[in-house]
């Protein structure tokens, strides 16, 4: 198509499937791109639902596992809205899509996930909207966090995550109890760089373990694990990383490695020690 790089509409628009042997792109998307004849989150800026965000906040579903969900048949032909499993509700609202199915023990089981760059992107930062009570600092929160990682400034980073946290309102806290979790500090950070469209992997499994997060950025690889000091000592976060040898998995592509340890006060809200080492 001229002036649009094929790859780009794929990673942008298709992606859905409801068990047909090849994915659908969104028609919507599809329309507007040949009218503007540039690439951007035209579905998502009809709107998105609010009671969607309140529901993931309300049920404490962390954003680092709305890219890789299970959901039975019958789960996901649920259709009481107030009693409805969350996988049942993103799926029938489109914002995940089946990319398998999987069997066990004769009943059928659909592995899901998000269905392309537009959705995975956009969710990501309603939900930080949702968060901070504040699109423009969020967005520009954003844009820092791009230019400080462009130059491997891992100072600035610590300083822009500490904004991150320290930009939610404590009214939002008052409101739930999921800080208590060790998956939301987790969470906010996937988001941050998701919302980016940047490459993340999240649970990234080798043998020797269980990665937290993977970032494949300008042709540079972050490892990140993340910990809460009331939970675990200090400096477990680098102690995990280096103990389980995750870099190992990465070294193949002769890239550069840098290994971070993200570790939070569930008290403070917010970091509570940032270490960088090249692995």
């Amino acid at each position: 198509m001229p002036g649009l790089d094929r790859e780009e509409i794929r990673s942008w628009y298709d992606g859905y499937n409801w068990l047909g042997d090849r994915n659908l792109y969104n028609p919507f998307d599809i329309l507007l791109l040949f009218r503007r004849r540039e690439f951007g989150a035209w579905w998502f800026e009809t709107g998105t639902p609010a009671f969607l965000l309140d529901t993931l906040f309300k049920r404490r579903v962390s954003s680092l596992a709305l890219s890789d969900m299970l959901g039975s048949d019958a789960l996901l032909s649920a259709f009481d809205v107030d009693h409805m499993a969350t996988e049942a509700l993103l799926f029938q609202t489109g914002y995940l899509t089946i990319r398998r199915t999987e069997q066990r023990g004769g009943q059928t089981y659909y592995r899901l996930g998000y269905p392309n760059r537009e959705v995975r992107q956009s969710l990501n930062e309603s939900l930080l909207n949702r968060m901070t009570g504040d699109a423009s600092r969020r967005a520009a929160h954003s844009a820092r966090l791009y230019d400080l990682l462009s130059a491997n400034d891992f100072d600035g980073l610590e300083t822009l995550f500490h904004a991150f946290f320290a930009s939610i309102p404590n009214e939002w806290y008052a409101n739930n109890d999921i800080a208590r979790y060790e998956g939301y500090y987790a969470s906010v950070f996937y988001s941050y760089f998701a919302g980016l469209g940047m490459d993340v992997i999240v649970e990234d499994s080798s043998s020797h373990g269980r990665l937290d997060m993977a970032v494949r950025f300008n042709a540079q690889v972050y490892l990140f694990e993340f910990k809460v000091v009331e939970m675990t000592p200090e400096g477990a976060a680098m102690d995990q990383l280096k103990a389980r040898r995750y870099a190992d998995k990465y070294r193949t592509g002769g890239q550069p490695i840098h290994l971070i340890g993200a570790e939070f006060s569930r008290d403070a809200r917010n970091l509570a020690a940032f270490e960088v080492e090249r692995a």
